[in-house]
Protein backbone atom coordinates (compact mmCIF):
# COMPACT_ATOMS: atom_id res chain seq x y z
CA UNK A 1 0.00 0.00 0.00
CA UNK A 2 1.03 3.64 -0.13
CA UNK A 3 3.89 4.76 2.14
CA UNK A 4 2.52 6.33 4.76
CA UNK A 5 4.12 9.93 6.34
CA UNK A 6 3.62 10.95 9.46
CA UNK A 7 1.61 13.82 10.29
CA UNK A 8 3.43 17.12 9.76
CA UNK A 9 6.39 15.73 8.43
CA UNK A 10 8.24 16.39 5.41
CA UNK A 11 7.86 14.57 2.01
CA UNK A 12 11.09 14.19 -0.30
CA UNK A 13 9.27 16.30 -2.80
CA UNK A 14 9.22 19.27 -0.57
CA UNK A 15 11.93 22.17 0.11
CA UNK A 16 13.05 21.46 3.60
CA UNK A 17 12.41 24.28 5.89
CA UNK A 18 9.94 25.88 4.28
CA UNK A 19 7.39 26.48 6.70
CA UNK A 20 10.40 26.64 9.38
CA UNK A 21 12.14 28.95 11.79
CA UNK A 22 15.67 29.72 11.62
CA UNK A 23 16.09 27.10 14.79
CA UNK A 24 13.61 24.51 13.33
CA UNK A 25 15.37 24.27 10.09
CA UNK A 26 18.74 21.58 10.67
CA UNK A 27 15.36 19.40 12.65
CA UNK A 28 13.41 19.63 9.60
CA UNK A 29 16.03 18.90 7.49
CA UNK A 30 17.21 15.60 9.40
CA UNK A 31 13.16 14.83 9.62
CA UNK A 32 13.25 14.81 5.56
CA UNK A 33 16.44 12.72 5.57
CA UNK A 34 14.45 10.31 7.55
CA UNK A 35 11.36 10.54 5.82
CA UNK A 36 13.14 10.30 1.99
CA UNK A 37 15.24 6.94 3.53
CA UNK A 38 11.99 5.67 4.57
CA UNK A 39 10.43 5.91 1.46
CA UNK A 40 12.96 4.78 -0.71
CA UNK A 41 12.94 1.22 1.48
CA UNK A 42 9.37 1.06 1.56
CA UNK A 43 8.22 -1.93 -1.33
CA UNK A 44 5.52 -1.27 -3.12
CA UNK A 45 3.22 0.90 -5.15
CA UNK A 46 4.27 3.46 -2.07
CA UNK A 47 7.70 3.43 -2.67
CA UNK A 48 7.20 3.78 -6.41
CA UNK A 49 5.18 6.83 -6.53
CA UNK A 50 7.02 8.14 -3.47
CA UNK A 51 10.22 7.94 -6.23
CA UNK A 52 8.89 9.39 -9.17
CA UNK A 53 7.52 12.64 -7.04
CA UNK A 54 10.93 13.99 -8.00
CA UNK A 55 11.72 15.80 -11.44
CA UNK A 56 15.18 13.13 -11.88
CA UNK A 57 15.03 10.00 -14.27
CA UNK A 58 16.41 8.16 -11.46
CA UNK A 59 16.97 8.86 -7.10
CA UNK A 60 19.49 11.21 -5.98
CA UNK A 61 21.06 11.09 -2.84
CA UNK A 62 18.69 12.13 -0.07
CA UNK A 63 21.69 14.70 1.17
CA UNK A 64 21.76 16.32 -2.12
CA UNK A 65 17.84 16.56 -2.71
CA UNK A 66 17.44 18.27 0.42
CA UNK A 67 19.87 20.91 -0.30
CA UNK A 68 18.40 24.42 -0.04
CA UNK A 69 19.35 27.22 -2.25
CA UNK A 70 20.86 29.99 0.37
CA UNK A 71 19.04 33.26 1.56
CA UNK A 72 22.11 35.18 -0.17
CA UNK A 73 21.45 33.71 -3.30
CA UNK A 74 17.77 33.91 -3.31
CA UNK A 75 17.85 37.76 -2.79
CA UNK A 76 20.96 38.08 -5.50
CA UNK A 77 18.41 35.81 -8.00
CA UNK A 78 15.41 38.26 -7.35
CA UNK A 79 17.69 41.50 -8.03
CA UNK A 80 20.67 40.47 -10.46
CA UNK A 81 18.84 41.64 -13.56
CA UNK A 82 17.40 44.64 -12.00
CA UNK A 83 19.77 48.03 -13.45
CA UNK A 84 18.74 50.54 -10.30
CA UNK A 85 19.85 47.53 -7.50
CA UNK A 86 23.06 47.77 -5.32
CA UNK A 87 24.35 44.92 -4.24
CA UNK A 88 25.46 44.89 -0.54
CA UNK A 89 24.90 40.86 -0.36
CA UNK A 90 28.15 39.37 -1.35
CA UNK A 91 31.28 38.94 0.59
CA UNK A 92 33.10 41.06 -2.36
CA UNK A 93 33.87 44.77 -2.59
CA UNK A 94 32.92 46.77 -5.79
CA UNK A 95 36.91 47.00 -7.06
CA UNK A 96 37.96 45.01 -9.82
CA UNK A 97 41.55 43.33 -9.71
CA UNK A 98 43.84 45.67 -10.45
CA UNK A 99 45.51 45.85 -13.69
CA UNK A 100 49.18 44.67 -12.77
CA UNK A 101 47.54 41.24 -11.32
CA UNK A 102 45.08 40.62 -14.71
CA UNK A 103 48.27 41.71 -16.89
CA UNK A 104 50.34 38.82 -15.39
CA UNK A 105 47.60 36.35 -15.80
CA UNK A 106 47.12 37.48 -19.75
CA UNK A 107 50.97 37.05 -20.04
CA UNK A 108 50.67 33.46 -18.68
CA UNK A 109 47.98 32.95 -21.28
CA UNK A 110 49.70 34.32 -23.85
CA UNK A 111 53.14 32.57 -23.30
CA UNK A 112 51.11 29.08 -23.17
CA UNK A 113 50.58 28.18 -19.96
CA UNK A 114 47.04 26.31 -20.34
CA UNK A 115 48.29 23.00 -19.78
CA UNK A 116 47.51 20.66 -16.79
CA UNK A 117 50.24 21.84 -13.91
CA UNK A 118 50.97 20.60 -10.17
CA UNK A 119 48.10 19.81 -8.42
CA UNK A 120 48.87 21.03 -5.09
CA UNK A 121 50.39 24.47 -6.87
CA UNK A 122 52.81 25.63 -9.00
CA UNK A 123 56.20 26.06 -6.89
CA UNK A 124 56.83 29.38 -7.58
CA UNK A 125 53.20 30.46 -6.20
CA UNK A 126 53.82 27.71 -3.37
CA UNK A 127 56.80 29.29 -2.00
CA UNK A 128 55.32 33.14 -2.46
CA UNK A 129 52.68 32.38 0.12
CA UNK A 130 55.24 30.55 2.57
CA UNK A 131 57.21 33.71 2.35
CA UNK A 132 54.40 35.64 2.49
CA UNK A 133 53.12 33.89 5.75
CA UNK A 134 56.30 33.97 6.95
CA UNK A 135 56.33 38.03 6.80
CA UNK A 136 52.85 38.05 8.68
CA UNK A 137 53.74 36.12 11.61
CA UNK A 138 57.18 35.79 11.94
CA UNK A 139 57.27 32.01 11.76
CA UNK A 140 58.92 29.73 8.88
CA UNK A 141 56.37 27.93 7.56
CA UNK A 142 57.61 24.94 5.07
CA UNK A 143 56.00 25.01 1.64
CA UNK A 144 55.33 21.45 2.06
CA UNK A 145 52.74 22.17 4.38
CA UNK A 146 50.76 24.28 1.79
CA UNK A 147 47.97 23.02 -0.76
CA UNK A 148 46.91 25.89 -3.41
CA UNK A 149 43.23 25.35 -3.88
CA UNK A 150 40.66 26.38 -6.62
CA UNK A 151 38.82 29.15 -4.52
CA UNK A 152 38.41 29.09 -0.21
CA UNK A 153 35.75 27.25 -0.32
CA UNK A 154 37.25 24.32 -2.16
CA UNK A 155 39.80 24.15 0.36
CA UNK A 156 36.86 23.70 3.17
CA UNK A 157 35.50 21.24 0.75
CA UNK A 158 38.44 19.06 0.22
CA UNK A 159 39.20 19.71 4.21
CA UNK A 160 35.98 18.23 4.93
CA UNK A 161 36.39 15.07 2.43
CA UNK A 162 39.63 14.39 4.11
CA UNK A 163 38.23 14.42 7.48
CA UNK A 164 34.23 13.99 7.59
CA UNK A 165 32.25 10.98 7.11
CA UNK A 166 28.56 9.83 7.25
CA UNK A 167 27.63 9.92 10.74
CA UNK A 168 30.53 11.71 12.08
CA UNK A 169 30.22 15.58 13.52
CA UNK A 170 31.15 18.79 12.97
CA UNK A 171 31.05 21.50 15.68
CA UNK A 172 30.21 24.74 13.92
CA UNK A 173 30.77 28.13 15.28
CA UNK A 174 27.60 30.12 14.43
CA UNK A 175 26.66 32.34 12.84
CA UNK A 176 28.72 31.63 10.11
CA UNK A 177 29.03 31.45 6.11
CA UNK A 178 26.47 28.65 5.30
CA UNK A 179 28.47 27.08 2.74
CA UNK A 180 30.30 25.24 5.24
CA UNK A 181 26.72 24.02 6.67
CA UNK A 182 25.93 22.19 3.80
CA UNK A 183 29.21 21.05 2.60
CA UNK A 184 29.33 19.05 5.96
CA UNK A 185 25.84 17.37 5.09
CA UNK A 186 26.61 16.71 1.51
CA UNK A 187 29.23 14.24 3.20
CA UNK A 188 26.02 12.66 5.50
CA UNK A 189 27.59 14.39 8.51
CA UNK A 190 25.84 16.58 11.16
CA UNK A 191 26.62 20.08 11.46
CA UNK A 192 26.50 20.88 15.39
CA UNK A 193 25.92 24.47 15.87
CA UNK A 194 27.18 26.40 18.67
CA UNK A 195 25.67 29.73 18.51
CA UNK A 196 28.20 33.26 19.54
CA UNK A 197 26.64 34.91 22.20
CA UNK A 198 25.15 38.51 21.40
CA UNK A 199 25.58 41.34 23.72
CA UNK A 200 25.27 44.90 23.92
CA UNK A 201 28.62 45.41 23.55
CA UNK A 202 28.98 42.60 20.94
CA UNK A 203 29.20 39.09 19.84
CA UNK A 204 31.30 36.62 22.35
CA UNK A 205 32.19 32.70 22.18
CA UNK A 206 31.71 30.58 25.12
CA UNK A 207 34.19 28.10 24.95
CA UNK A 208 33.11 25.56 27.20
CA UNK A 209 29.61 25.08 24.92
CA UNK A 210 31.99 24.47 21.73
CA UNK A 211 34.10 21.74 24.04
CA UNK A 212 30.29 20.25 25.38
CA UNK A 213 29.01 19.85 21.74
CA UNK A 214 32.22 17.09 21.16
CA UNK A 215 31.69 13.64 20.55
CA UNK A 216 33.25 10.74 20.48
CA UNK A 217 32.22 10.91 16.19
CA UNK A 218 33.42 14.85 16.02
CA UNK A 219 35.89 15.10 13.47
CA UNK A 220 36.44 19.05 13.35
CA UNK A 221 35.76 22.31 14.63
CA UNK A 222 35.17 24.76 12.15
CA UNK A 223 35.73 28.66 13.81
CA UNK A 224 35.76 31.54 11.21
CA UNK A 225 37.44 34.49 12.47
CA UNK A 226 37.51 37.56 11.64
CA UNK A 227 33.76 36.06 11.66
CA UNK A 228 31.23 36.48 8.03
CA UNK A 229 28.52 37.72 9.15
CA UNK A 230 29.42 39.49 12.69
CA UNK A 231 32.80 41.03 12.81
CA UNK A 232 33.48 38.94 16.26
CA UNK A 233 37.85 38.22 16.35
CA UNK A 234 38.14 35.02 18.41
CA UNK A 235 40.83 35.92 21.27
CA UNK A 236 44.35 34.22 21.29
CA UNK A 237 43.59 32.91 24.53
CA UNK A 238 40.52 31.01 23.48
CA UNK A 239 42.25 29.75 20.65
CA UNK A 240 44.50 28.25 22.76
CA UNK A 241 42.13 26.61 24.76
CA UNK A 242 39.83 24.98 21.74
CA UNK A 243 43.81 23.98 20.59
CA UNK A 244 44.94 22.30 23.75
CA UNK A 245 41.24 20.71 24.25
CA UNK A 246 41.72 19.30 20.16
CA UNK A 247 45.33 17.93 20.58
CA UNK A 248 43.56 15.94 23.92
CA UNK A 249 41.27 14.74 21.87
CA UNK A 250 42.25 14.04 18.91
CA UNK A 251 40.04 16.83 17.05
CA UNK A 252 40.84 18.70 14.18
CA UNK A 253 40.12 22.37 14.03
CA UNK A 254 39.25 23.85 10.52
CA UNK A 255 39.80 27.81 10.62
CA UNK A 256 38.19 29.92 8.22
CA UNK A 257 40.89 32.78 8.19
CA UNK A 258 40.41 34.36 4.84
CA UNK A 259 40.08 37.93 6.68
CA UNK A 260 42.91 38.15 8.90
CA UNK A 261 43.94 41.69 7.47
CA UNK A 262 40.81 42.91 8.02
CA UNK A 263 41.05 44.13 11.20
CA UNK A 264 40.88 47.80 12.34
CA UNK A 265 42.80 48.56 15.76
CA UNK A 266 45.91 49.77 13.79
CA UNK A 267 46.33 51.70 10.42
CA UNK A 268 46.35 49.14 7.49
CA UNK A 269 50.06 50.02 6.43
CA UNK A 270 51.10 48.43 10.19
CA UNK A 271 49.72 45.25 8.65
CA UNK A 272 47.91 44.44 12.01
CA UNK A 273 46.51 40.60 11.99
CA UNK A 274 43.68 39.26 13.98
CA UNK A 275 44.84 36.10 15.97
CA UNK A 276 45.28 33.17 14.30
CA UNK A 277 46.07 29.14 14.69
CA UNK A 278 48.94 29.80 12.92
CA UNK A 279 50.43 32.24 15.31
CA UNK A 280 49.78 28.86 18.29
CA UNK A 281 49.84 25.30 16.33
CA UNK A 282 52.93 23.52 15.95
CA UNK A 283 53.65 22.27 12.56
CA UNK A 284 52.22 18.61 12.56
CA UNK A 285 49.48 19.67 15.11
CA UNK A 286 45.30 19.28 14.00
CA UNK A 287 44.88 22.00 12.81
CA UNK A 288 43.85 23.06 8.94
CA UNK A 289 43.73 27.20 8.10
CA UNK A 290 41.67 28.26 5.22
CA UNK A 291 43.18 31.70 3.06
CA UNK A 292 41.84 33.15 -0.09
CA UNK A 293 43.23 35.48 -2.52
CA UNK A 294 39.76 36.89 -3.00
CA UNK A 295 39.25 39.41 -0.58
CA UNK A 296 42.70 40.95 0.08
CA UNK A 297 43.68 41.38 -3.35
CA UNK A 298 39.78 41.91 -5.13
CA UNK A 299 39.85 38.84 -6.67
CA UNK A 300 36.45 36.67 -6.00
CA UNK A 301 36.03 35.55 -9.01
CA UNK A 302 39.23 34.26 -9.69
CA UNK A 303 38.82 31.34 -7.31
CA UNK A 304 42.08 30.68 -6.10
CA UNK A 305 42.80 29.84 -2.56
CA UNK A 306 45.08 27.99 -0.36
CA UNK A 307 45.12 25.40 2.98
CA UNK A 308 47.87 25.43 5.54
CA UNK A 309 48.00 22.14 6.71
CA UNK A 310 49.97 19.38 8.58
CA UNK A 311 53.08 18.23 5.66
CA UNK A 312 51.43 14.20 6.52
CA UNK A 313 48.31 15.47 4.49
CA UNK A 314 50.20 16.83 1.52
CA UNK A 315 49.97 13.51 -0.55
CA UNK A 316 46.24 13.11 0.72
CA UNK A 317 45.36 16.73 -0.79
CA UNK A 318 47.17 16.09 -3.99
CA UNK A 319 45.22 12.86 -4.91
CA UNK A 320 41.69 14.48 -3.71
CA UNK A 321 43.01 17.87 -5.89
CA UNK A 322 43.09 15.29 -8.88
CA UNK A 323 40.00 13.92 -7.96
CA UNK A 324 38.35 17.08 -7.52
CA UNK A 325 39.39 19.73 -10.30
CA UNK A 326 43.12 18.50 -11.09
CA UNK A 327 44.33 21.71 -9.81
CA UNK A 328 43.96 25.28 -10.91
CA UNK A 329 44.96 26.77 -13.77
CA UNK A 330 48.48 27.66 -14.02
CA UNK A 331 48.04 31.31 -15.36
CA UNK A 332 45.37 32.25 -12.60
CA UNK A 333 48.19 30.99 -10.08
CA UNK A 334 50.57 33.38 -11.79
CA UNK A 335 48.43 36.23 -11.17
CA UNK A 336 48.54 34.95 -7.39
CA UNK A 337 52.36 35.48 -7.19
CA UNK A 338 51.74 38.56 -8.96
CA UNK A 339 49.38 39.62 -5.89
CA UNK A 340 51.72 38.39 -3.43
CA UNK A 341 55.14 39.48 -4.66
CA UNK A 342 53.73 42.94 -6.02
CA UNK A 343 50.03 43.66 -4.01
CA UNK A 344 50.69 45.26 -0.92
CA UNK A 345 50.03 48.46 -1.53
CA UNK A 346 46.84 47.68 -3.10
CA UNK A 347 45.71 45.19 -0.26
CA UNK A 348 47.08 48.41 2.44
CA UNK A 349 44.00 50.63 0.06
CA UNK A 350 41.21 47.77 0.42
CA UNK A 351 41.61 47.55 3.77
CA UNK A 352 41.59 51.28 4.41
CA UNK A 353 38.67 51.36 2.00
CA UNK A 354 36.89 48.74 4.27
CA UNK A 355 37.41 50.98 7.48
CA UNK A 356 36.48 53.90 5.65
CA UNK A 357 32.97 51.91 4.67
CA UNK A 358 32.81 50.41 8.27
CA UNK A 359 32.80 53.78 9.98
CA UNK A 360 29.90 55.56 7.86
CA UNK A 361 27.83 52.67 7.50
CA UNK A 362 28.25 52.46 11.55
CA UNK A 363 27.71 55.87 12.03
CA UNK A 364 24.40 56.20 10.31
CA UNK A 365 22.62 52.48 11.18
CA UNK A 366 23.02 53.65 14.95
CA UNK A 367 21.54 56.31 14.80
CA UNK A 368 18.10 54.30 13.06
CA UNK A 369 16.01 54.21 16.62
CA UNK A 370 15.28 50.36 15.44
CA UNK A 371 18.46 48.94 14.66
CA UNK A 372 21.10 47.42 16.79
CA UNK A 373 24.78 46.99 16.03
CA UNK A 374 28.22 47.10 17.47
CA UNK A 375 30.76 48.55 15.62
CA UNK A 376 32.45 45.11 13.76
CA UNK A 377 35.93 44.45 14.61
CA UNK A 378 37.19 42.75 11.93
CA UNK A 379 35.51 41.21 8.47
CA UNK A 380 34.04 43.86 6.01
CA UNK A 381 30.37 43.19 7.00
CA UNK A 382 27.56 45.23 9.29
CA UNK A 383 25.35 42.55 10.83
CA UNK A 384 22.67 45.01 12.50
CA UNK A 385 19.65 43.66 14.32
CA UNK A 386 16.11 45.40 13.50
CA UNK A 387 13.67 45.48 16.38
CA UNK A 388 10.34 43.45 15.61
CA UNK A 389 12.32 41.82 13.27
CA UNK A 390 10.99 37.75 12.86
CA UNK A 391 11.11 37.16 9.52
CA UNK A 392 14.56 38.04 8.13
CA UNK A 393 14.69 36.45 4.57
CA UNK A 394 10.99 38.17 3.77
CA UNK A 395 12.34 41.38 5.05
CA UNK A 396 15.06 41.31 3.15
CA UNK A 397 13.14 40.67 -0.05
CA UNK A 398 11.00 43.45 0.37
CA UNK A 399 14.00 45.93 0.83
CA UNK A 400 14.84 44.61 -1.99
CA UNK A 401 11.71 45.23 -4.10
CA UNK A 402 11.11 48.70 -2.38
CA UNK A 403 14.50 50.17 -2.14
CA UNK A 404 16.42 48.39 -4.90
CA UNK A 405 19.32 47.79 -1.93
CA UNK A 406 20.25 43.85 -1.51
CA UNK A 407 21.23 42.69 1.97
CA UNK A 408 21.55 39.13 3.39
CA UNK A 409 18.98 37.85 5.94
CA UNK A 410 20.35 36.68 9.32
CA UNK A 411 18.38 33.53 8.98
CA UNK A 412 20.81 32.56 5.92
CA UNK A 413 23.74 32.21 9.08
CA UNK A 414 22.46 29.36 11.09
CA UNK A 415 21.35 29.65 14.60
CA UNK A 416 21.74 32.85 15.69
CA UNK A 417 21.11 35.02 12.82
CA UNK A 418 17.65 35.86 12.35
CA UNK A 419 16.17 39.28 13.35
CA UNK A 420 19.49 40.49 11.76
CA UNK A 421 20.65 42.09 7.97
CA UNK A 422 23.93 42.02 6.66
CA UNK A 423 25.64 44.30 4.70
CA UNK A 424 28.96 44.30 3.47
CA UNK A 425 30.60 47.69 3.34
CA UNK A 426 33.95 47.00 1.29
CA UNK A 427 32.55 49.53 -1.03
CA UNK A 428 32.92 53.29 -1.96
CA UNK A 429 32.00 55.84 0.44
CA UNK A 430 29.91 56.83 -2.37
CA UNK A 431 28.15 53.90 -3.16
CA UNK A 432 27.63 52.80 0.56
CA UNK A 433 26.01 56.62 1.24
CA UNK A 434 23.41 56.29 -1.91
CA UNK A 435 22.38 52.55 -0.50
CA UNK A 436 21.69 54.29 3.45
CA UNK A 437 19.82 56.97 1.75
CA UNK A 438 17.38 54.51 0.65
CA UNK A 439 18.22 52.02 3.21
CA UNK A 440 17.41 54.45 5.98
CA UNK A 441 13.27 54.90 5.55
CA UNK A 442 12.98 51.30 5.41
CA UNK A 443 14.35 50.57 8.47
CA UNK A 444 12.18 52.87 10.46
CA UNK A 445 9.54 50.12 10.81
CA UNK A 446 9.29 46.36 10.18
CA UNK A 447 5.94 45.54 7.87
Amino acid sequence: GPAMVPPGAIGCNQRIGDHQSDGQRPLARAVGLQVWKALRRTPGRGATTAMQSHPFPAPLRPEIEVLETSGIAQLFNLGVDRDDVIGLWFGEGDLPTPDFICDAAVTSLRAGNTFYTHKRGIPGLRAAIGGYLDALYGRSLDVARITVTSSGMNGIVLAIQTLVGAGDNVVVVTPVWPNILSAVGVMGAEARTVPLNSHADGFHLDLDRVTDACDARTRAVFVNTPNNPTGWVMRGEDQQGLLEFCRERGIWILADEVYHRFVYDKPAAERPLAPSFLDLADPEDPVIVVHSFSKTWAMTGWRLGWLVHPAALGENFDRLVEFNTSGAPRFLQDGGITAIEQGEGFAVHVIDRCRRGRDLVHQRLSALPRVRLVCPAGAFYAFFAVDGLEDSLAFAKDILERTGVGLAPGSAFGPGGEGHLRLCFASSTERLSRALDRLEPALGGVA
